[in-house]
């Protein structure tokens, strides 16, 4: 509920604060002395499109704030906490227009968009009026204003839910078949290279050890014939030969040298055991310098090989195992494939058949509630004035969608026997004013606590149509609050609240102004209405007529 409003700077505004009250609120003045600015100063502070030269001339900015009740339940504060906004008891907002132009905003103190004011402005304030394009003169609005009628919320939603669980279905087949399209392009491939891998089986590390056995086997060529010469030269027809017979000469005759040859035999023994130790080594090396000839060219083949591979897939050769587990999947895949895609494409004739049957049971209910609000707007219409005038929701097949199949569209015949057409292009201004009145009441009689605008919706109306009018606004009123910019004694007569908005001029600098009225100000100010400029008893006496009720 709109509480107040504050507006400093604002076209011929200087400095005006206004606070609002539940139930029916009117606001009355001359044409000309700035009502629709009040709208315009709110429309701006709410992040409304409208008009660009909003700062009063000579100020460096204009500014608006308005405060709003917020209970635990409003759906604002669902806004708030998307935007990740404080919520609190009182929603305030606040917003600066430069003169250059610029547009600065905040929610309670906290900085924001015009797009979460628009957002925020949808759950706090309904603008109705004869040039109205975000209510009911918006026919892509009509549907959900039916729904809300009907209280179709939990029907819409599962249409909604049914209509997701189909755009899933439907996007998890078209990948599955767009995966199995791009693995059956490149099969012949997959199946070959899966093979060739399979038929060589590179192991990780495999092309290091590879790579060290070659180059010893090729070392292993060139040095293996200079260890076996020294093999011989240290043999029994070399070095070990000549050292025994030395040996054996000397132990011959040792024992005639007087000990002379005894240091000579240790040292020649010793030399033996080391010889023998070296001949021992040179064996174990030969024995491993030894290999088949052909193990070299498998060795060097086979690390070619795994080589090759490596460079044609573009992977190191470590990663050939893993590369080639990652190509067998894609075959699985494929092999698979048929089986899931049929999976899937039940999981889409189910999900298909689930938002056929949700949208059909929306549409029916639709349809059913159509008829209901048809006949509770023809009710209303005749007090208005408009007892032969037609009002008829019409829906017709749509494009699916989540809210279903339906496409709403409210349509007027103003007499019997004339074509029917939407509602926008059919009523004249009077008219418009009262069929939109009377599709608001039936819509608001399960409502509570709304704030609506209705701008001077009783243009073209007088006498008894005009009272007809003003005892539905006051009856919306009752149940939340109203704001009505109106010329009409009638409606201003039965407003809970009274503000008349007047132009003075000072200085040379006009002004606009907004004054609440007391009773017998009232009285003035209706009886004005009544009579123009000049004030006579007799209207005076009418006004307090309209007052009394």
């Amino acid at each position: 509920m709109l509480r107040g409003l504050d507006i400093s700077d604002m076209l011929i505004i200087d400095r005006l604060e206004l606070q609002f009250q539940p139930g029916l609120n009117v606001l009355t003045g001359e044409t000309g002395a700035g009502k629709s600015i009040l709208l315009d100063s709110l429309g701006f502070v709410l992040g409304w499109r409208g008009r660009a030269d909003l700062v009063r001339q000579g100020a460096a900015q204009g500014e608006v704030t308005a405060w709003f009740d917020l209970p635990d339940d409003h759906p604002a504060r669902a806004v708030l906490d998307e935007a990740g906004l404080p919520a609190e008891e009182e929603l305030i907002l606040r917003r600066i227009n430069t003169a250059d132009g610029r547009k600065t905003a905040w929610v309670n103190d906290r900085r924001c968009s015009g797009e979460v004011l628009r957002a925020l402005s949808d759950t706090l304030i309904e603008l109705h009026g004869q040039h109205d394009d975000r209510g009911l003169l918006n026919p892509r609005g009509h549907r959900v204003i039916l729904d809300e009628f009907a209280g179709l919320d939990a029907v819409r939603s599962k249409t909604r839910k049914a209509w997701r669980a189909m755009g899933q279905a439907r996007k998890a087949m078209a990948a599955a078949e767009a995966a199995m399209a791009a693995i059956r392009d490149e099969e012949d491939f997959l199946r070959h290279a899966v093979a060739e891998l399979d038929t060589l089986a590179p192991q990780p590390g495999e092309e290091a050890e590879l790579d060290t056995r070659r180059r010893l086997m090729q070392g292993a060529e060139r040095i293996r014939e200079d260890v076996q010469r020294a093999h011989q030269i240290l043999g029994h027809d070399g070095a070990e030969g000549a050292m025994s017979d030395a040996i054996r000469w000397l132990d011959g005759v040792a024992d005639k040298a007087e000990g002379q040859l005894d240091v000579p035999l240790a040292a020649l023994a010793r030399a033996m055991v080391e010889l023998d130790e070296a001949t021992d080594g040179i064996v174990s090396a030969l024995d491993h310098l030894t290999f088949d000839p052909t193990e070299l060219e498998d060795t060097e083949e086979r690390l070619f090989a795994i080589r090759g591979l490596a460079r044609k897939h573009d992977v190191s050769p470590d990663d050939l195992a893993t590369f080639a587990d990652g190509l067998r999947a894609k075959l699985s895949a494929l092999d698979a494939g048929d089986a899931d895609l049929g999976r899937l494409k039940s999981a889409v004739a189910e999900a298909e058949a689930a938002y056929d049957a949700a949208a059909e049971k929306l549409g029916v209910a639709r349809r059913k509630s159509a008829k209901a609000l048809d006949k509770a707007v023809m009710a209303e219409l005749a007090p208005l004035k408009m007892e032969r005038a037609v009002f008829e929701t019409q829906i017709t097949a749509d494009e699916p969608g989540p809210d279903g199949r339906d496409a709403v569209a409210f349509t007027v015949a103003t007499n019997p026997g004339a074509p029917s057409g939407p509602l926008s292009k059919i009523a004249s201004g009077g008219e418009l004013s009262r069929f939109l009145l009377a599709l608001k009441v039936c819509l608001t009689r399960e409502q509570s606590g709304l704030t609506m605008i209705f701008d001077e919706i009783d243009r073209g109306v007088g006498g008894a149509t005009a009272d007809a009018v003003g005892r539905r606004l006051s009856q919306i009123a009752q149940t939340g609050q109203v704001l009505v910019v109106t010329h009409s004694p009638q409606v201003a007569a039965l407003g809970a609240h009274h503000w008349r908005v007047e132009k003075q001029v000072s200085r040379g600098m006009t002004t606009s102004q907004v004054v609440p009225l007391a009773a017998p100000e009232r009285v003035d100010e209706i009886a004005r209405m009544l009579a123009g400029d000049t004030i006579t008893d007799e209207a005076r006496g009418a006004a307090r007529a309209l007052l009394s009720g």
